[in-house]
């Protein structure tokens, strides 16, 4: 026999020897891996909450009204919202890629509206931003109150330093534009995704507990 066989054949008794050992102990992961692992899922789907209540969200706007007769009482964030208003003077610019974005307030109200600029609005960092459009105008978008909006801190910071809006009770409240209930798919598929994470790590937990040893 060749030299070449014999390994051949070392390398097979010692593959057909894993094999066995896989099969007496069962495929899966170990228990405090797959704890750490839902633990993880579960962190991660927290995070996803808000967005997921949103996506399921009504999709007709709750009116909110216009300015001199808003309808504070009415205020819930994460909710999809229709309002009216005078921007103020000035606001808050950004940039996305190629797009422009600017944080405006309503004047005489606790509101903040974050939406695309409009036509005379360019603006280009390290530029002094022009003053926003006058023109009085109706928006529809996703509500939130400040302490749930972290991604738009300075977008209230500033907006709140300019003076121009009233914090009601001590909060101000940001409509972004064009967010509704239901349009971001990228949210649901992610959460289904981690869902199944998830599931698939109890049931190997489950079965790493029934497994007796050999």
């Amino acid at each position: 026999m060749s030299i070449e066989s014999e390994l051949q054949q070392e390398r097979d008794r010692r593959i057909a020897e894993l094999e066995e050992r896989l099969h007496r102990r069962g495929v899966g992961v170990k228990a405090p891996v797959a704890v750490l692992a839902l633990v993880v899922g579960g962190v991660l789907l927290g995070l996803l909450w808000k967005d997921l209540a949103y996506f399921f969200s009504a999709r007709t706007p709750l009116t909110l009204g216009a300015e001199g007769e808003y309808r504070y009482e009415a205020l819930e964030s994460n909710r999809y919202v229709q309002l009216h208003g005078v921007p103020t003077l000035r606001g808050a610019y950004g940039r996305e890629g190629e797009d422009v974005y600017v944080v405006v307030g309503l004047r005489e109200s606790p509101f903040l509206v974050r939406r695309r600029a409009l036509p005379g609005e360019e603006w280009s960092p390290g530029r002094v931003p022009p003053r926003p459009d006058p023109r009085p105008f109706g928006v529809r978008g996703r509500l939130w109150a400040e302490e749930d909006a972290e991604r738009y801190r300075e977008g209230f910071k500033l907006l709140r330093e300019m003076g121009e809006v009233q914090p009601r009770d001590g909060r101000l409240w940001l409509v972004v534009e064009g967010e509704k209930p239901g349009g971001d798919k990228g949210v649901l598929l992610a959460a289904l995704a981690l869902v199944t994470f998830m599931l698939g790590n109890a049931a190997l937990l489950i079965r790493g507990l029934k497994r007796k040893p050999s």
